[in-house]
């Protein structure tokens, strides 16, 4: 009969044995649940997501339009503002910019959520 500390020595050397295994399909099935989610410094797909990203990171990241929630007549003003300001748009692109901005970011979509750091969520932990 084999002694009591020779099982406990068995079974950490299976937990061990699990633990890249299980490692590696936490990676997996993080990756798979967040594939779908954009960024916060990425702007959506659409027509004009290359020159809106162009004109606009020059001075600032994607996640100040990404958390906008405007109307079309208030993203007018906001491009035309920026253009005073600098950003680069050629006068053609204006009026599609402007479509997919309010598309994108009007006041119908979902508010926007910040996403939280692992610190933020390590320290909520530890003050509850």
């Amino acid at each position: 009969m084999s002694k009591p500390s020779e099982n406990k020595n068995r079974v950490v050397e299976t937990r061990l044995a699990a633990s890249p295994s299980i490692f590696l399909a936490l990676i997996v099935l993080s990756a798979v649940a967040f594939a779908g989610e954009p960024s916060p410094n990425q702007l959506p797909p659409g027509a004009m997501q290359e020159k809106a990203a162009a004109a606009c990171s020059t001075c600032h990241e994607a996640r100040i339009i990404v958390q906008q929630r405007m109307g079309k007549p208030a993203w007018a003003k906001e491009v035309d503002k920026m253009i005073k300001w600098g950003a680069e748009v050629d006068p053609k692109d204006r009026d599609a910019m402007v479509d997919y901005f309010s598309t994108s970011f009007s006041p119908d979509q979902p508010p926007y959520t910040a996403p939280r750091s692992t610190t933020q969520s390590t320290q909520a932990k530890v003050r509850k």
